[in-house]
């Protein structure tokens, strides 16, 4: 007789009873948080306080040592412990630990009435500044991460890549999310506005490249707001810093005028001065996103965040690219 698998539940649980074990402590509650395309999130209540506890995705190492990078920067937890997945065990995750950071999501506070709290212009304007410090942290190559001691895999232009990953994203796509003429009008576009990307081939600075309102939890302190972590680096790499602009001001028709207002300074005003700003590093941004846009609409059906994405499609197709 086969043995009978675990529930998903059930091997949460175990999961995090082992985690809690390694850590020398012992579980009190667990509680499920929201975000992670990949992986699950859990707060987890040890009796010596509160972690937050990543499983699944990819291997945690190449994340672990991004954030501690990007900490000595900008805002982020401390991972605490990383698992790698169980040799041998086709059903093990693996994991990482990392320090509970209280704040608010960003995107709680975007969609709130404004009629509380510091203005958000202010509070665009501290977002801008920790983006733009993420981009700080400079490496020998753009492209993405091999190991954990962030060893750059070279990669091809991004100039040179993008119509190739559109044509690719949009024979993936659904039909009934996007249809065929629109599909085939996406790849013109975008590699009409590839050739832009060679400015920036060449910069090699550190990206998040999931920059957005769900990934950045703030809080009113002294008066003011400050961001208080930047959660979520699996998809870092090294490149242009306007590719993260471009995921933050995405959807930026969704958000408050004065918060995008406040973000554009804010992110303007604190570029390294080794890096010129140019003056449509905003348009730039947006075509960096382009890959990201493509990528998302390959999403299955009922994500929320891909018929989004498929909306900016239909926009940016019928009006052009903004700016």
């Amino acid at each position: 007789m086969t043995a009978r698998k675990p529930s998903r539940r059930r091997q949460t649980w175990d999961e995090i009873h082992t985690i809690a074990d390694a850590l020398g402590s012992t579980v009190l509650t667990t509680r499920r948080l929201a975000g992670g395309f990949s992986h699950e999130t859990c707060l987890v209540t040890l009796s010596d306080g509160q972690v937050v506890v990543r499983l699944g995705g990819p291997d945690p190492a190449v994340e672990a040592a991004v954030m501690a990078t990007a900490r000595r920067h900008v805002p982020v937890p401390e991972v605490l412990l990383v698992v790698p997945a169980a040799a041998g065990e086709p059903d093990g995750r693996p994991a990482m630990v990392l320090e509970y950071v209280s704040g608010t999501p960003l995107e709680q506070v975007l969609g709130a009435d404004g009629s509380t709290g510091p203005p958000l212009g202010d509070l665009g304007a501290e977002v801008g500044r920790v983006v733009a410090g993420i981009g700080t942290v400079p490496y020998d190559r753009p492209g993405f991460f091999a190991d954990g001691q962030l060893t750059v895999r070279g990669e091809r232009p991004w100039s040179a890549q993008l119509p190739e990953v559109a044509a690719s994203c949009m024979d993936a796509v659904q039909a009934g999310r996007l249809d065929r003429a629109t599909r085939d009008d996406w790849v013109k576009l975008c590699a009409e506005h590839a050739p832009a990307l060679t400015r920036v081939d060449a910069h090699a600075r550190l990206v998040h490249a999931d920059i957005n309102p769900k990934n950045i939890l703030v809080s009113v302190n002294g008066g003011g707001w400050r961001v208080a972590a930047v959660l979520d680096w699996e998809f870092s790499y090294a490149g242009c810093p306007y590719a993260d602009a471009g995921n933050m001001l995405r959807f930026g028709p969704d958000y408050p005028a004065e918060f995008v207002d406040g973000f554009r300074a804010g992110f303007a005003g604190h570029q390294p001065a080794d890096l010129p700003l140019p003056d449509d590093w905003a348009y730039l941004g947006r075509i960096l996103d382009m890959f990201a846009l493509s990528d998302l609409v390959t999403r299955p059906a009922g994500n929320p965040v891909a018929d989004q994405a498929a909306a900016q499609i239909r926009r940016w197709v019928a009006a052009g690219i903004p700016g």
